[in-house]
């Protein structure tokens, strides 16, 4: 019998695909900002969240959302408006979150043993109402991540641009971090908190090696997010091994093997266009067609040696015999 019969497998397989399309949507935007690490600050700080839930006797879902989601938002104050950069803002938050998680965990009397499901992932015990969560909010990132994808690239690009451009950037770099919060909260049973930040990036690092251009990039990670966490998962259920760390090892060796091919395309890529292609520069021009005087050692203008010939200074410029005529520098 398949293994796909049962329900918890099809819940678990459900999470694990949904999971693996909106981790790397939100990654792509962090690896554009430089900020890959964010996912671990941000899921150290869930795991305050989860301790929360545990001693308040709530979901630790939804209280992980919310402490992860403000911690998301003093990031970005931090590195806005703090003189501490960003990551230093992450290591601030990244061992503040697990200290006060260990903390409240045994405040809570619970012990430190009850948070293993949400470090390192528990999927196959998902429930019917788990799934429900996952999918609404793997839908809300998903969709905010496309449908604003021309103004979340231009911000994460090209800041200073994007400002210019009229574009709120303090308000979307504030979106991103909170859809990463957001996004380590749905990965959360799925590869659990120390790994996804995995899910969120390797995926992008893996697409970045073929593909050309912001959209393909976002796309091509989403697809081997998929991959990595639907193989990943059943992997895992035919060898009896933890599913995170499968989902994990299978989307570094997509990067492992994708790595070569994308480094022979770069590699022809630059056999193929050696030489710039750049239009040659307006004041060279003038210098090379349209300069008729003739230099020597009466002409009157500064001589300069300059290696095996010599420069004359003329109209603010050195012009350099070049054949026939000069070149100006």
């Amino acid at each position: 019998m398949s293994l796909l019969a049962y329900d918890f497998m099809q819940r678990a397989l459900l999470a694990a695909l949904l999971t693996g399309l909106a981790a790397p949507a939100v990654g792509t935007y962090l690896v554009q900002r430089r900020l890959a690490l964010m996912g671990d600050g941000i899921g150290h700080v869930a795991v305050t969240g989860v301790a929360l839930g545990l001693l308040t006797g709530t979901s630790p879902v939804l209280t992980a959302v919310v402490v992860a989601t403000l911690g998301a938002v003093l990031i970005e104050v931090i590195r806005e408006y703090g003189r501490a950069s960003g990551d230093v803002a992450l290591a601030l938050l990244f061992y503040g979150g697990l200290a006060g998680g260990v903390l409240i965990t045994g405040i809570a009397g619970t012990g430190p043993n009850v948070l293993y499901a949400y470090l390192f992932g528990s999927i196959t015990t998902v429930s019917a109402g788990d799934v429900w969560t996952t999918a609404v909010l793997a839908i809300v990132v998903i969709t905010l991540s496309l449908v604003l994808a021309p103004r979340l690239f231009a911000v994460a690009q090209d800041a200073d641009f994007a400002r210019v451009a009229g574009l709120r950037v303090g308000f979307y770099n504030v979106l991103v971090s909170v859809l990463a919060a957001v996004t380590v909260t749905v990965a959360m049973r799925t590869v659990g908190l120390l790994l996804v930040s995995a899910l969120m990036i390797v995926p992008v690092a893996t697409s970045q090696q073929l593909a050309r251009g912001f959209k393909a990039t976002l796309l091509g990670a989403m697809a081997l997010g998929c991959v990595a966490s639907g193989s990943g998962l059943m992997v895992s259920a035919y060898a009896d091994v933890a599913p995170g760390a499968t989902i994990v090892l299978i989307a570094l060796g997509l990067f492992a093997c994708t790595w070569p091919l994308g480094a022979l395309m770069r590699r022809r890529q630059r056999l193929a266009a050696p030489f710039s292609t750049a239009p040659e520069p307006e004041e060279h021009q003038l210098a090379h067609d349209e300069q008729d005087h003739q230099h020597g050692p009466d002409c009157g203008h500064r001589a300069i040696p300059h290696g095996d010939h010599v420069d004359y200074v003329h109209d603010g410029h050195r012009h350099a015999p070049h054949g026939q005529h000069y070149d100006e520098h």
